[in-house]
């Protein structure tokens, strides 16, 4: 038998690499489970003040284009909304208040955007749209 120096023997990895494979996918799935907690202690103000928030405003629009503002039972009509709104509610609430548009879900889109418009367009810049 013949023993050849320069015979380059090959390596077979593929078992190593099939193991680092599955190491990794345990690692990865283990790693979202671990949960770390450090307990922090910490210091009490010097002063303690209670922040009064602004009331929110809230808009209710029925099925049948009744609008309701606020807690109030009076309904406005919807084609006099463009008027009333920013005459009655532009000059007396503060405008850094959040107006809440709860809207019935039979309603067109375009009807819904119309009172959005209407309810920027008096100054209002914090408006959200409620659902369920």
């Amino acid at each position: 038998m013949r023993f050849d120096w320069g015979e380059n023997p090959d390596l077979n990895i593929t078992p190593l690499v099939d193991i680092m494979l599955v190491l990794l996918a345990i690692l990865m799935v283990s790693t979202p489970a671990v949960v770390y907690e450090e307990l922090i202690k910490l210091p009490s103000g010097s002063k303690s003040s209670v922040v009064q928030k602004a009331p929110d405003l809230e808009i209710r629009v029925t099925s049948k284009l009744k609008i309701y503002i606020g807690k109030s039972k009076k309904s406005i009509e919807y084609d006099s909304f463009p008027d009333t709104f920013p005459r009655k509610y532009s000059q007396e609430k503060n405008k850094d208040i959040t107006v809440y548009i709860k809207a019935d879900k039979d309603l067109k889109y375009e009807h819904v955007m119309r009172i959005l418009g209407i309810v920027k367009d008096a100054g209002f810049r914090k408006i959200s749209l409620e659902t369920d």
